[in-house]
């Protein structure tokens, strides 16, 4: 498979994953209930073995194209569109860093059950919830965009336009909605267990060293672009 193909079968998997998860919210304009039976339901398919394998490996191989694409490119003449895929691509992993480890992390590790009865409702109470509305607003843009990029040259795509806009839109707002109707609901209820300081402290240790990680390599491989352009230039000049 070329680049294109990986990055485009990479990128799908992601995209599936946040629009899982907004679905999950619009189900709360229906009732807590069903949003909660949806988060089950998608919990075990995206913590099981394969959902697991096949969701980190997607994002692992899309972030390893990233790079490659800032360290091999000649030029930042980009247009507008482009700069806005690139930043809503680079921010979602930063804003999901912190995410995995509050929910999947403190699940595994100190049992801090990741339902929307708990974690809507700590958000809530610390007047958070617009942080998690917000989350996966960067990997929806680069998402849409990224596929309206890679595939607008067809002539379905074309067709589809209007309904895809409306989808691209219509969607992030239920989801808001429904995210709102949740924390309504659950913002009476009692607050849930949650890890200890120590355990919090240990959790936030590594959350900080994987958002360091995360920026080395993005500065490693932009900044090695840019001595290999200016190693080139000079060579041409020379």
């Amino acid at each position: 498979m070329s680049m294109r193909r990986w990055r485009l079968a990479s990128g799908l998997v992601m995209f599936v994953y946040i629009a899982t998860h907004m679905l999950n919210h619009a189900l709360g304009l229906w009732s807590l209930g069903h949003a909660e039976a949806a988060l089950a339901l998608a919990t075990a398919l995206w913590r099981s073995l394969p959902g697991t394998i096949l969701l980190y490996g997607a994002a692992g191989i899309h972030f390893a194209l990233a790079l490659t694409t800032l360290y091999e490119r000649r030029h930042w003449k980009l247009p507008a569109i482009e700069w806005v895929r690139l930043w809503a691509g680079f921010s979602l992993p930063w804003l999901l860093i912190g995410h995995v480890y509050s929910t999947r992390v403190a699940d595994q590790w100190f049992s801090a059950a990741a339902t929307y009865q708990n974690v809507v409702g700590t958000l809530a109470r610390g007047g958070l919830q617009g942080w998690q509305i917000a989350l996966l607003a960067p990997g929806w843009i680069h998402g849409c965009l990224g596929l309206w990029i890679t595939l607008r040259r067809y002539s379905l795509m074309q067709a589809l336009k209007p309904a895809l806009i409306v989808v691209m839109i219509g969607l992030p707002v239920l989801s808001a909605v429904g995210f709102a109707a949740m924390t309504r609901a659950t913002i009476a209820a009692p607050a849930p267990a949650k890890p200890d300081r120590m355990e919090k402290a240990e959790i936030e240790t590594w959350r900080r060293v994987t958002v360091v990680g995360y920026f080395t390599l993005i500065f490693g491989a932009a900044g090695a672009g840019l001595l290999r352009n200016a190693r080139e230039k000079r060579a041409r000049r020379g």
